[in-house]
């Protein structure tokens, strides 16, 4: 895995472009509001504990976090390339002969074990489908609470806002306090949209892209260890998996 430096510029870019705005136009420390930070991100961590078990939360959030900033830079085309290398040495040698062989993803590693465990082909597919679907559960609660995250935030921003608004109404006393107070109580709204719209949702949102992708990653590596495992001809194998792959991908050259 590699860092996902498009999904870090945007965080930062987009952390910079609002403080710069602000800045621009009035001292920073005006929207510095411990009470309303604390509405917003008490409610919104409250709510996702709720929502979803505490073991869930607490190991989704890194997950999904590391998930959205990190990228695998292997292109499936990579995949079939070193499917054909295996496939043409188990031809050669035997499937036994593969498991010392290093491979850059560890789902591909496992079905090769399988291969020199002398699985049959049907186990194999069994067990490597129950991976997929594990993962894919995995991450869509990682996408799940962070698109929770982005449903709260708002909502307890705007619950932040009224508890303001309550206490400014209260004490009506002295006109010249009505200004800041209403400053004041609007923050936990700014706090809680800036919570969603910046990092809760776009997180989610790549969170669920790579789930797509993924998931269509580790069907084509099925597929592979499959082919793999039947000893498939290598001419035959890219007329097989070529359908896998996005049309950019599509010209496969043997390695010699």
């Amino acid at each position: 895995m590699n860092i996902d430096f498009a999904a870090l510029a945007g965080l930062f870019f987009g952390v910079t472009i609002v403080t710069v705005a602000i800045m621009s136009g009035s001292p920073l420390n005006i929207f510095l509001n411990l009470p309303g930070f604390m509405i917003v991100m008490g409610g919104t961590i409250a709510a996702t504990m709720i929502k979803f078990p505490i073991t869930g939360v607490f190991v989704s959030l890194p997950l999904g976090l590391k998930a959205a900033f990190s990228n695998d830079k292997t292109k499936a085309s990579d995949y079939i390339r070193l499917t054909i290398k295996l496939v043409k040495k188990a031809r050669k040698s035997g499937l036994p002969a593969l498991e010392k062989e290093s491979v850059p993803n560890a789902f591909y590693k496992k079905g090769i074990q399988l291969c020199a465990d002398g699985k049959d082909g049907e186990f194999i597919r069994k067990v490597l489908v129950e991976e997929i679907q594990q993962e894919i559960r995995r991450e869509e609660v990682g996408a799940n609470v962070f698109r929770a995250i982005g449903d709260s935030a708002p909502a307890f921003g705007m619950f932040g806002t009224l508890v303001g608004l309550i206490q400014m109404l209260s004490n009506m006393t002295d006109p010249s306090t009505i200004g800041p107070a209403m400053a004041v109580a609007m923050l936990t709204t700014l706090y809680g949209v800036l919570l969603s719209q910046l990092i809760a949702y776009p997180i989610s949102e790549k969170l669920t892209m790579k789930i797509d992708r993924q998931t269509a990653l580790s069907e084509l590596i099925l597929e592979c260890i499959v082919q793999i495992q039947q000893l498939q001809n290598p001419t035959a194998l890219k007329d097989i998996l070529e359908p896998y792959l996005p049309g950019n991908q599509r010209k496969i050259e043997e390695e010699r």
